[in-house]
């Protein structure tokens, strides 16, 4: 208990004296806060990309070869620059010292001398704070050690940080305060910051990829009457102004079918759905999903667009199609693996569905496997709990697992051959589920029956039942062309490209549980 009284005064004292500093540079009238820009010239990467590791080494060696390859160093050598960024350290207090100062895309160091900034500006200098945001003025040289800086002529606080960052050694480590506390995070921590720059760089790719196959980019309402498109419970909301209660949306599907109706042959959306369920590291309840509807296809049709997107977005931002999640290399230049879920269970769980007729004998062989069913699951709910049991573990290469049982598919169109299994597959790598697609159905009878279906399942208690959208089906009875569609999970997508454990690594933001609960 003392030892922590201790360590609180410590801090107190601490934040007290950056908050003098604060107060000496308002009164002498150098108030940071004041400053509205400061004009910047390069970043950290820019001033070190045109340095090649030849031209540091002859520079490190001091050699007579650094004249003769004096003409084809750097642009940037000897040439004045501004940059700007936050201080992550300090040394060398005396006549000389040194600074590195951290920006978006790396970091680069500041030499800063008595002579050249002068003896006013140089205590100046002296006490600026480790988090304290800079600009320097100066001229690009390499140290003797190779270090390419900047040699600084002025120097300018733009913010003054009020609170220390956490002691650079021991860093950022309380994985629950890192993502409270991103912005601390993306500041101590480069792997994260490269997580979230590589996030952005995949969306980008996706659009890309879409719009090179003349997709339209859409957006639709998140605020719904009645969320449907997928099975998971909503959130819920009042609008105050139209005195309505109104649903968050959980998918983006039956808007979007509503464009393919309107004769928007092939669309798409990547946004933010919200769903009412648990926390894990595969599951946040808001995540972004995109989803994407082209008429006059089907399922095969969204097999072959997400093999030649997963292997586009991965090629362009990692430069490789064979990626490493958790040191298990999957590959996504090979075809992918297409099984139907019926043969996924034979294959993993040594049972065949094409030998079970009837729900009394699915019961039966789930009793002896100890597969535990509701009273309401019928032969197709229970072949997908034998599916999600035994199968799913397995599939760590891109697998295709097709041909859903038309239990669990309300949206979709059934197999002309064998109505009780729906066109539809589940996309997954590493034993997930990375996205959702079917061949749509469009037929407006058969659909009216499937919400019936869904209602009644909803009033046996199922809080994650489809309700009828009588708006859709009134697009749907206007008519809508043979359609495929898909769903992908952006930041599961993300947590494989990017080697992360879980979900909340790729979200900056994620759901938390407030602290005083």
């Amino acid at each position: 208990m003392e030892n922590t009284e201790q360590t609180q005064e410590q801090l107190s004292a601490l934040l007290q004296v950056r908050r003098d500093k604060l107060t000496e540079l308002q009164n002498d009238g150098r108030d940071p806060f004041k400053i509205t820009k400061f004009e910047r010239t390069h970043t950290s990467a820019q001033l070190k990309e045109n340095y090649t590791e030849e031209d540091r080494e002859l520079k490190k060696r001091g050699s007579d070869e650094v004249q003769i390859i004096k003409a084809q160093v750097s642009q940037f050598d000897g040439q004045t620059v501004s940059i700007a960024g936050r201080i992550m350290s300090k040394r060398g207090m005396g006549k000389v010292g040194f600074v590195h100062v951290s920006d978006i895309d790396g970091q680069i160091q500041l030499f800063v001398k008595k002579d050249i900034l002068g003896e006013d500006e140089y205590a100046r200098f002296k006490k600026l704070d480790i988090g304290d945001i800079i600009g320097a003025e100066g001229e690009v040289f390499t140290t003797q050690t190779g270090e390419i800086s900047v040699r600084a002529e002025k120097i300018t606080l733009l913010s003054k940080s009020l609170l220390p960052l956490p002691e650079k050694f021991h860093g950022m480590t309380d994985t629950d305060l890192r993502y409270r506390q991103r912005y601390i995070d993306l500041i101590m921590n480069a792997d994260v910051k490269k997580t979230f720059i590589n996030r952005s760089k995949i969306i980008a790719s996706i659009r890309s990829y879409l719009n090179g196959q003349k997709f339209l980019e859409v957006e639709t309402p998140m605020l719904v009457a009645n969320a449907g498109g997928a099975a998971a419970r909503p959130f819920e909301t009042h609008f105050n102004a139209l005195d309505e209660d109104f649903k968050l949306r959980i998918s983006l599907e039956l808007y979007l079918k509503r464009l393919i109706v309107g004769g928007f042959d092939k669309v798409y959306e990547i946004g933010r759905v919200f769903r009412n369920e648990g926390l894990d590291t595969r599951h946040n309840p808001e995540f972004t999903l995109m989803e994407l509807y082209q008429a006059y296809t089907d399922y095969h049709g969204m097999m072959d667009l997400t093999e030649n997107l997963y292997r586009h977005v991965a090629k362009e931002v990692l430069g490789t199609t064979t990626i490493v999640y958790n040191g298990i290399e999957m590959d996504l230049g090979k075809p992918f693996e297409r099984i139907t879920m019926v043969d996924a269970v034979k294959k993993y769980a040594g049972v065949d569905f094409n030998e079970i007729n009837t729900l009394e004998d699915a019961r039966k062989v789930a009793d002896e496997h100890h597969v535990e069913y509701e009273d309401r699951h019928k032969k197709g709910d229970i072949l997908n709990l034998f599916f999600e049991e035994y199968a799913e573990e397995h599939l760590i290469q891109p697998t295709f697992v097709m041909d859903h049982p038309v239990e669990i598919s309300p949206l979709t169109k059934k197999k002309p051959e064998n109505p009780d299994y729906v066109e539809r597959f589940e996309f997954f790598m590493n034993g997930w589920e990375m996205a959702n697609a079917y061949s749509e159905l469009n037929d407006p009878i058969d659909q009216r029956e499937r919400f019936k279906a869904q209602e009644e399942l909803l009033a046996q208690g199922d809080e994650e039942a489809n309700t009828t959208d009588e708006d859709f089906m009134r697009a749907l009875e206007i008519g809508m062309p043979p359609t495929g569609g898909i769903g992908f999970g952006i930041d599961r997508m993300c947590m494989l490209l990017t080697d992360s454990p879980a979900i909340r690594d790729v979200l900056l933001f994620p759901t938390m549980k407030p602290l005083d609960k």
